[in-house]
């Protein structure tokens, strides 16, 4: 097929290297002049690149370490891959120690100072029960409402940050059925499922560069800045296919919406009214990131966990210059972050700033200084309970690719991924089973019997 994959983000990225290995030809359009969309290289300070935002993979993203390795990135050397560790600034660390991830969950559970027994008896409890129930539950359920019967030492240091840091969504207000599948495949689908994988390089260094390059290496016809005004069946095409789409007046076998979905549901309004106002209607929430310098200072872990409040906004700090080779930046990262946007990014990076002084003090003994704060307005879709998130299938040879997509996952790099490769799968089934009809004619034609009319 002759593909055109609109938005070059991680689904779009993911797309069209998908359809390109499997030999479809493929034209990838971006609006941006730089593909990465919402986790990509958006500035440099002191040689040091500047992401748009933060982004952490866990052991459970096969499928975008997959497709890494598939543009010729290799995980091992891109990738800080470090057993799960939730460690905040002022202590307690809860770590899992190597080995099978439930036996792991347990240890790690057991050997967390600073809990009563009763308090980790309670969470190991909890965690069974969840397990004994496939991960699933009511899916009107909201986080809090799931864990409501556990202390609140846990809720505050455990599963609050997991919920924030996963579906950037806080516990009152976030789906409970996504989270338990979250905590399923990170926690409970194999050896090496939870680990952390924090990126060694900028986020565009760690995929989008090299899936651009291995496209175009392979024939793509790659077009940054171009922003895709329309799309239109094509009534008249004929060919071996029938009938496929137009896209700006130039004619496709079929089309990848793997734009925003703000975006996908303007090019898709005409053609798909009820889709489109499903991704339109989605809400969004901004996460913010404040990078600060302190001259020469290293953190106890390559990521801390903060305390948040009313005046300290940040839940995580990444030791960048730790990650990344050049020592003291760190940053700072806001995830639910609508509050604090709406105060301003002046406001926000004073407070971070703050923050920073008191929760790192017994680790950072220079100075901070404000480098720069970027804040994502639409970083995820509101994970909520009971949440309709537009389906694949658009119209017919018309699917989206995105994040937002129905699906198991909230908001993440490996939901976009998935979405992404299921695009490409979704047409070519649709393709066999259109094309299965047409050559079930052509046998009986040539054998002289009489088709019959499938069931």
């Amino acid at each position: 097929m002759h593909l055109a994959v609109i938005g070059a983000g991680w689904a779009g990225l993911a797309a069209a290297v998908e359809a390109t290995a499997r030999g479809h030809r493929v034209m990838l359009a971006e609006m941006a002049p730089a593909a990465g969309g919402r986790a990509r290289r958006a500035g440099t300070d002191g040689g040091l690149p500047l992401d748009n935002g933060q982004h952490i993979l866990i052991g459970a993203y096969t499928e975008t370490l997959r497709l890494m390795r598939q543009v010729g990135v290799e995980p091992r050397d891109a990738l800080l891959r470090m057993p799960l560790t939730l460690a905040f600034a002022d202590g307690g660390v809860l770590a899992l120690p190597a080995g099978r991830p439930a036996t792991a969950f347990a240890r790690a559970v057991l050997a967390r100072r600073g809990w009563r027994w009763r308090e980790r008896l309670a969470l190991l409890l909890a965690a069974s029960g969840w397990a004994r129930g496939g991960f699933g539950c009511d899916p009107g359920l909201s986080v809090a409402q799931l864990t409501a019967a556990l202390p609140a030492r846990i809720r505050a240091e455990l599963i609050d940050p997991l919920c924030i840091a996963a579906l950037n969504t806080p516990a009152a207000t976030a789906s409970a059925s996504v989270f338990l599948r979250v905590l399923r495949d990170a926690l409970f689908s194999g050896p090496g499922s939870a680990d952390l994988l924090l990126p060694r390089v900028d986020l565009s260094a760690l995929w989008p560069d090299a899936a651009l390059a291995w496209l175009e290496a392979r024939g793509a016809d790659i077009r940054l800045a171009r922003r895709v005004a329309r799309i239109e069946p094509d009534l008249q095409g004929t060919n071996q296919r029938g009938a496929g789409w137009r896209v700006d007046g130039e004619r496709f076998d079929a089309v990848v919406l793997a734009s925003s979905s703000v975006e996908a549901a303007r090019l898709a309004r005409p053609v798909a009214p009820a889709w489109a106002e499903r991704a339109a209607a989605l809400r969004h929430e901004p996460i913010a990131t404040v990078v600060l310098r302190a001259r020469g200072a290293r953190l106890s872990h390559p990521l801390l966990a903060l305390r948040e409040s009313a005046a300290e906004p940040a839940q995580f700090v990444l030791d960048l210059g730790r990650l990344r080779g050049i020592d003291g930046v760190f940053a700072f990262v806001i995830s639910g972050a609508s509050a604090w946007t709406a105060r301003g990014s002046e406001a926000t990076a004073r407070a971070v700033l703050e923050q920073a002084r008191r929760a790192l003090a017994g680790q950072v003994h220079t100075a901070f200084e404000r480098v720069r704060i970027f804040t994502e307005k639409r970083a995820t879709f509101l994970c909520m309970p009971d949440l309709q998130r537009p389906a694949q299938p658009v119209a017919r040879r018309l699917v989206a690719a995105g994040d937002y997509v129905a699906g198991p996952y909230p908001a993440t790099l490996e939901g976009a991924v998935r979405s992404g490769v299921g695009a490409i799968d979704a047409l070519e089934n649709e393709a066999a089973s259109s094309e299965a009809p047409a050559q079930r004619r052509a046998n009986g034609a040539a054998s002289g019997s009489p088709m019959k009319t499938p069931c």
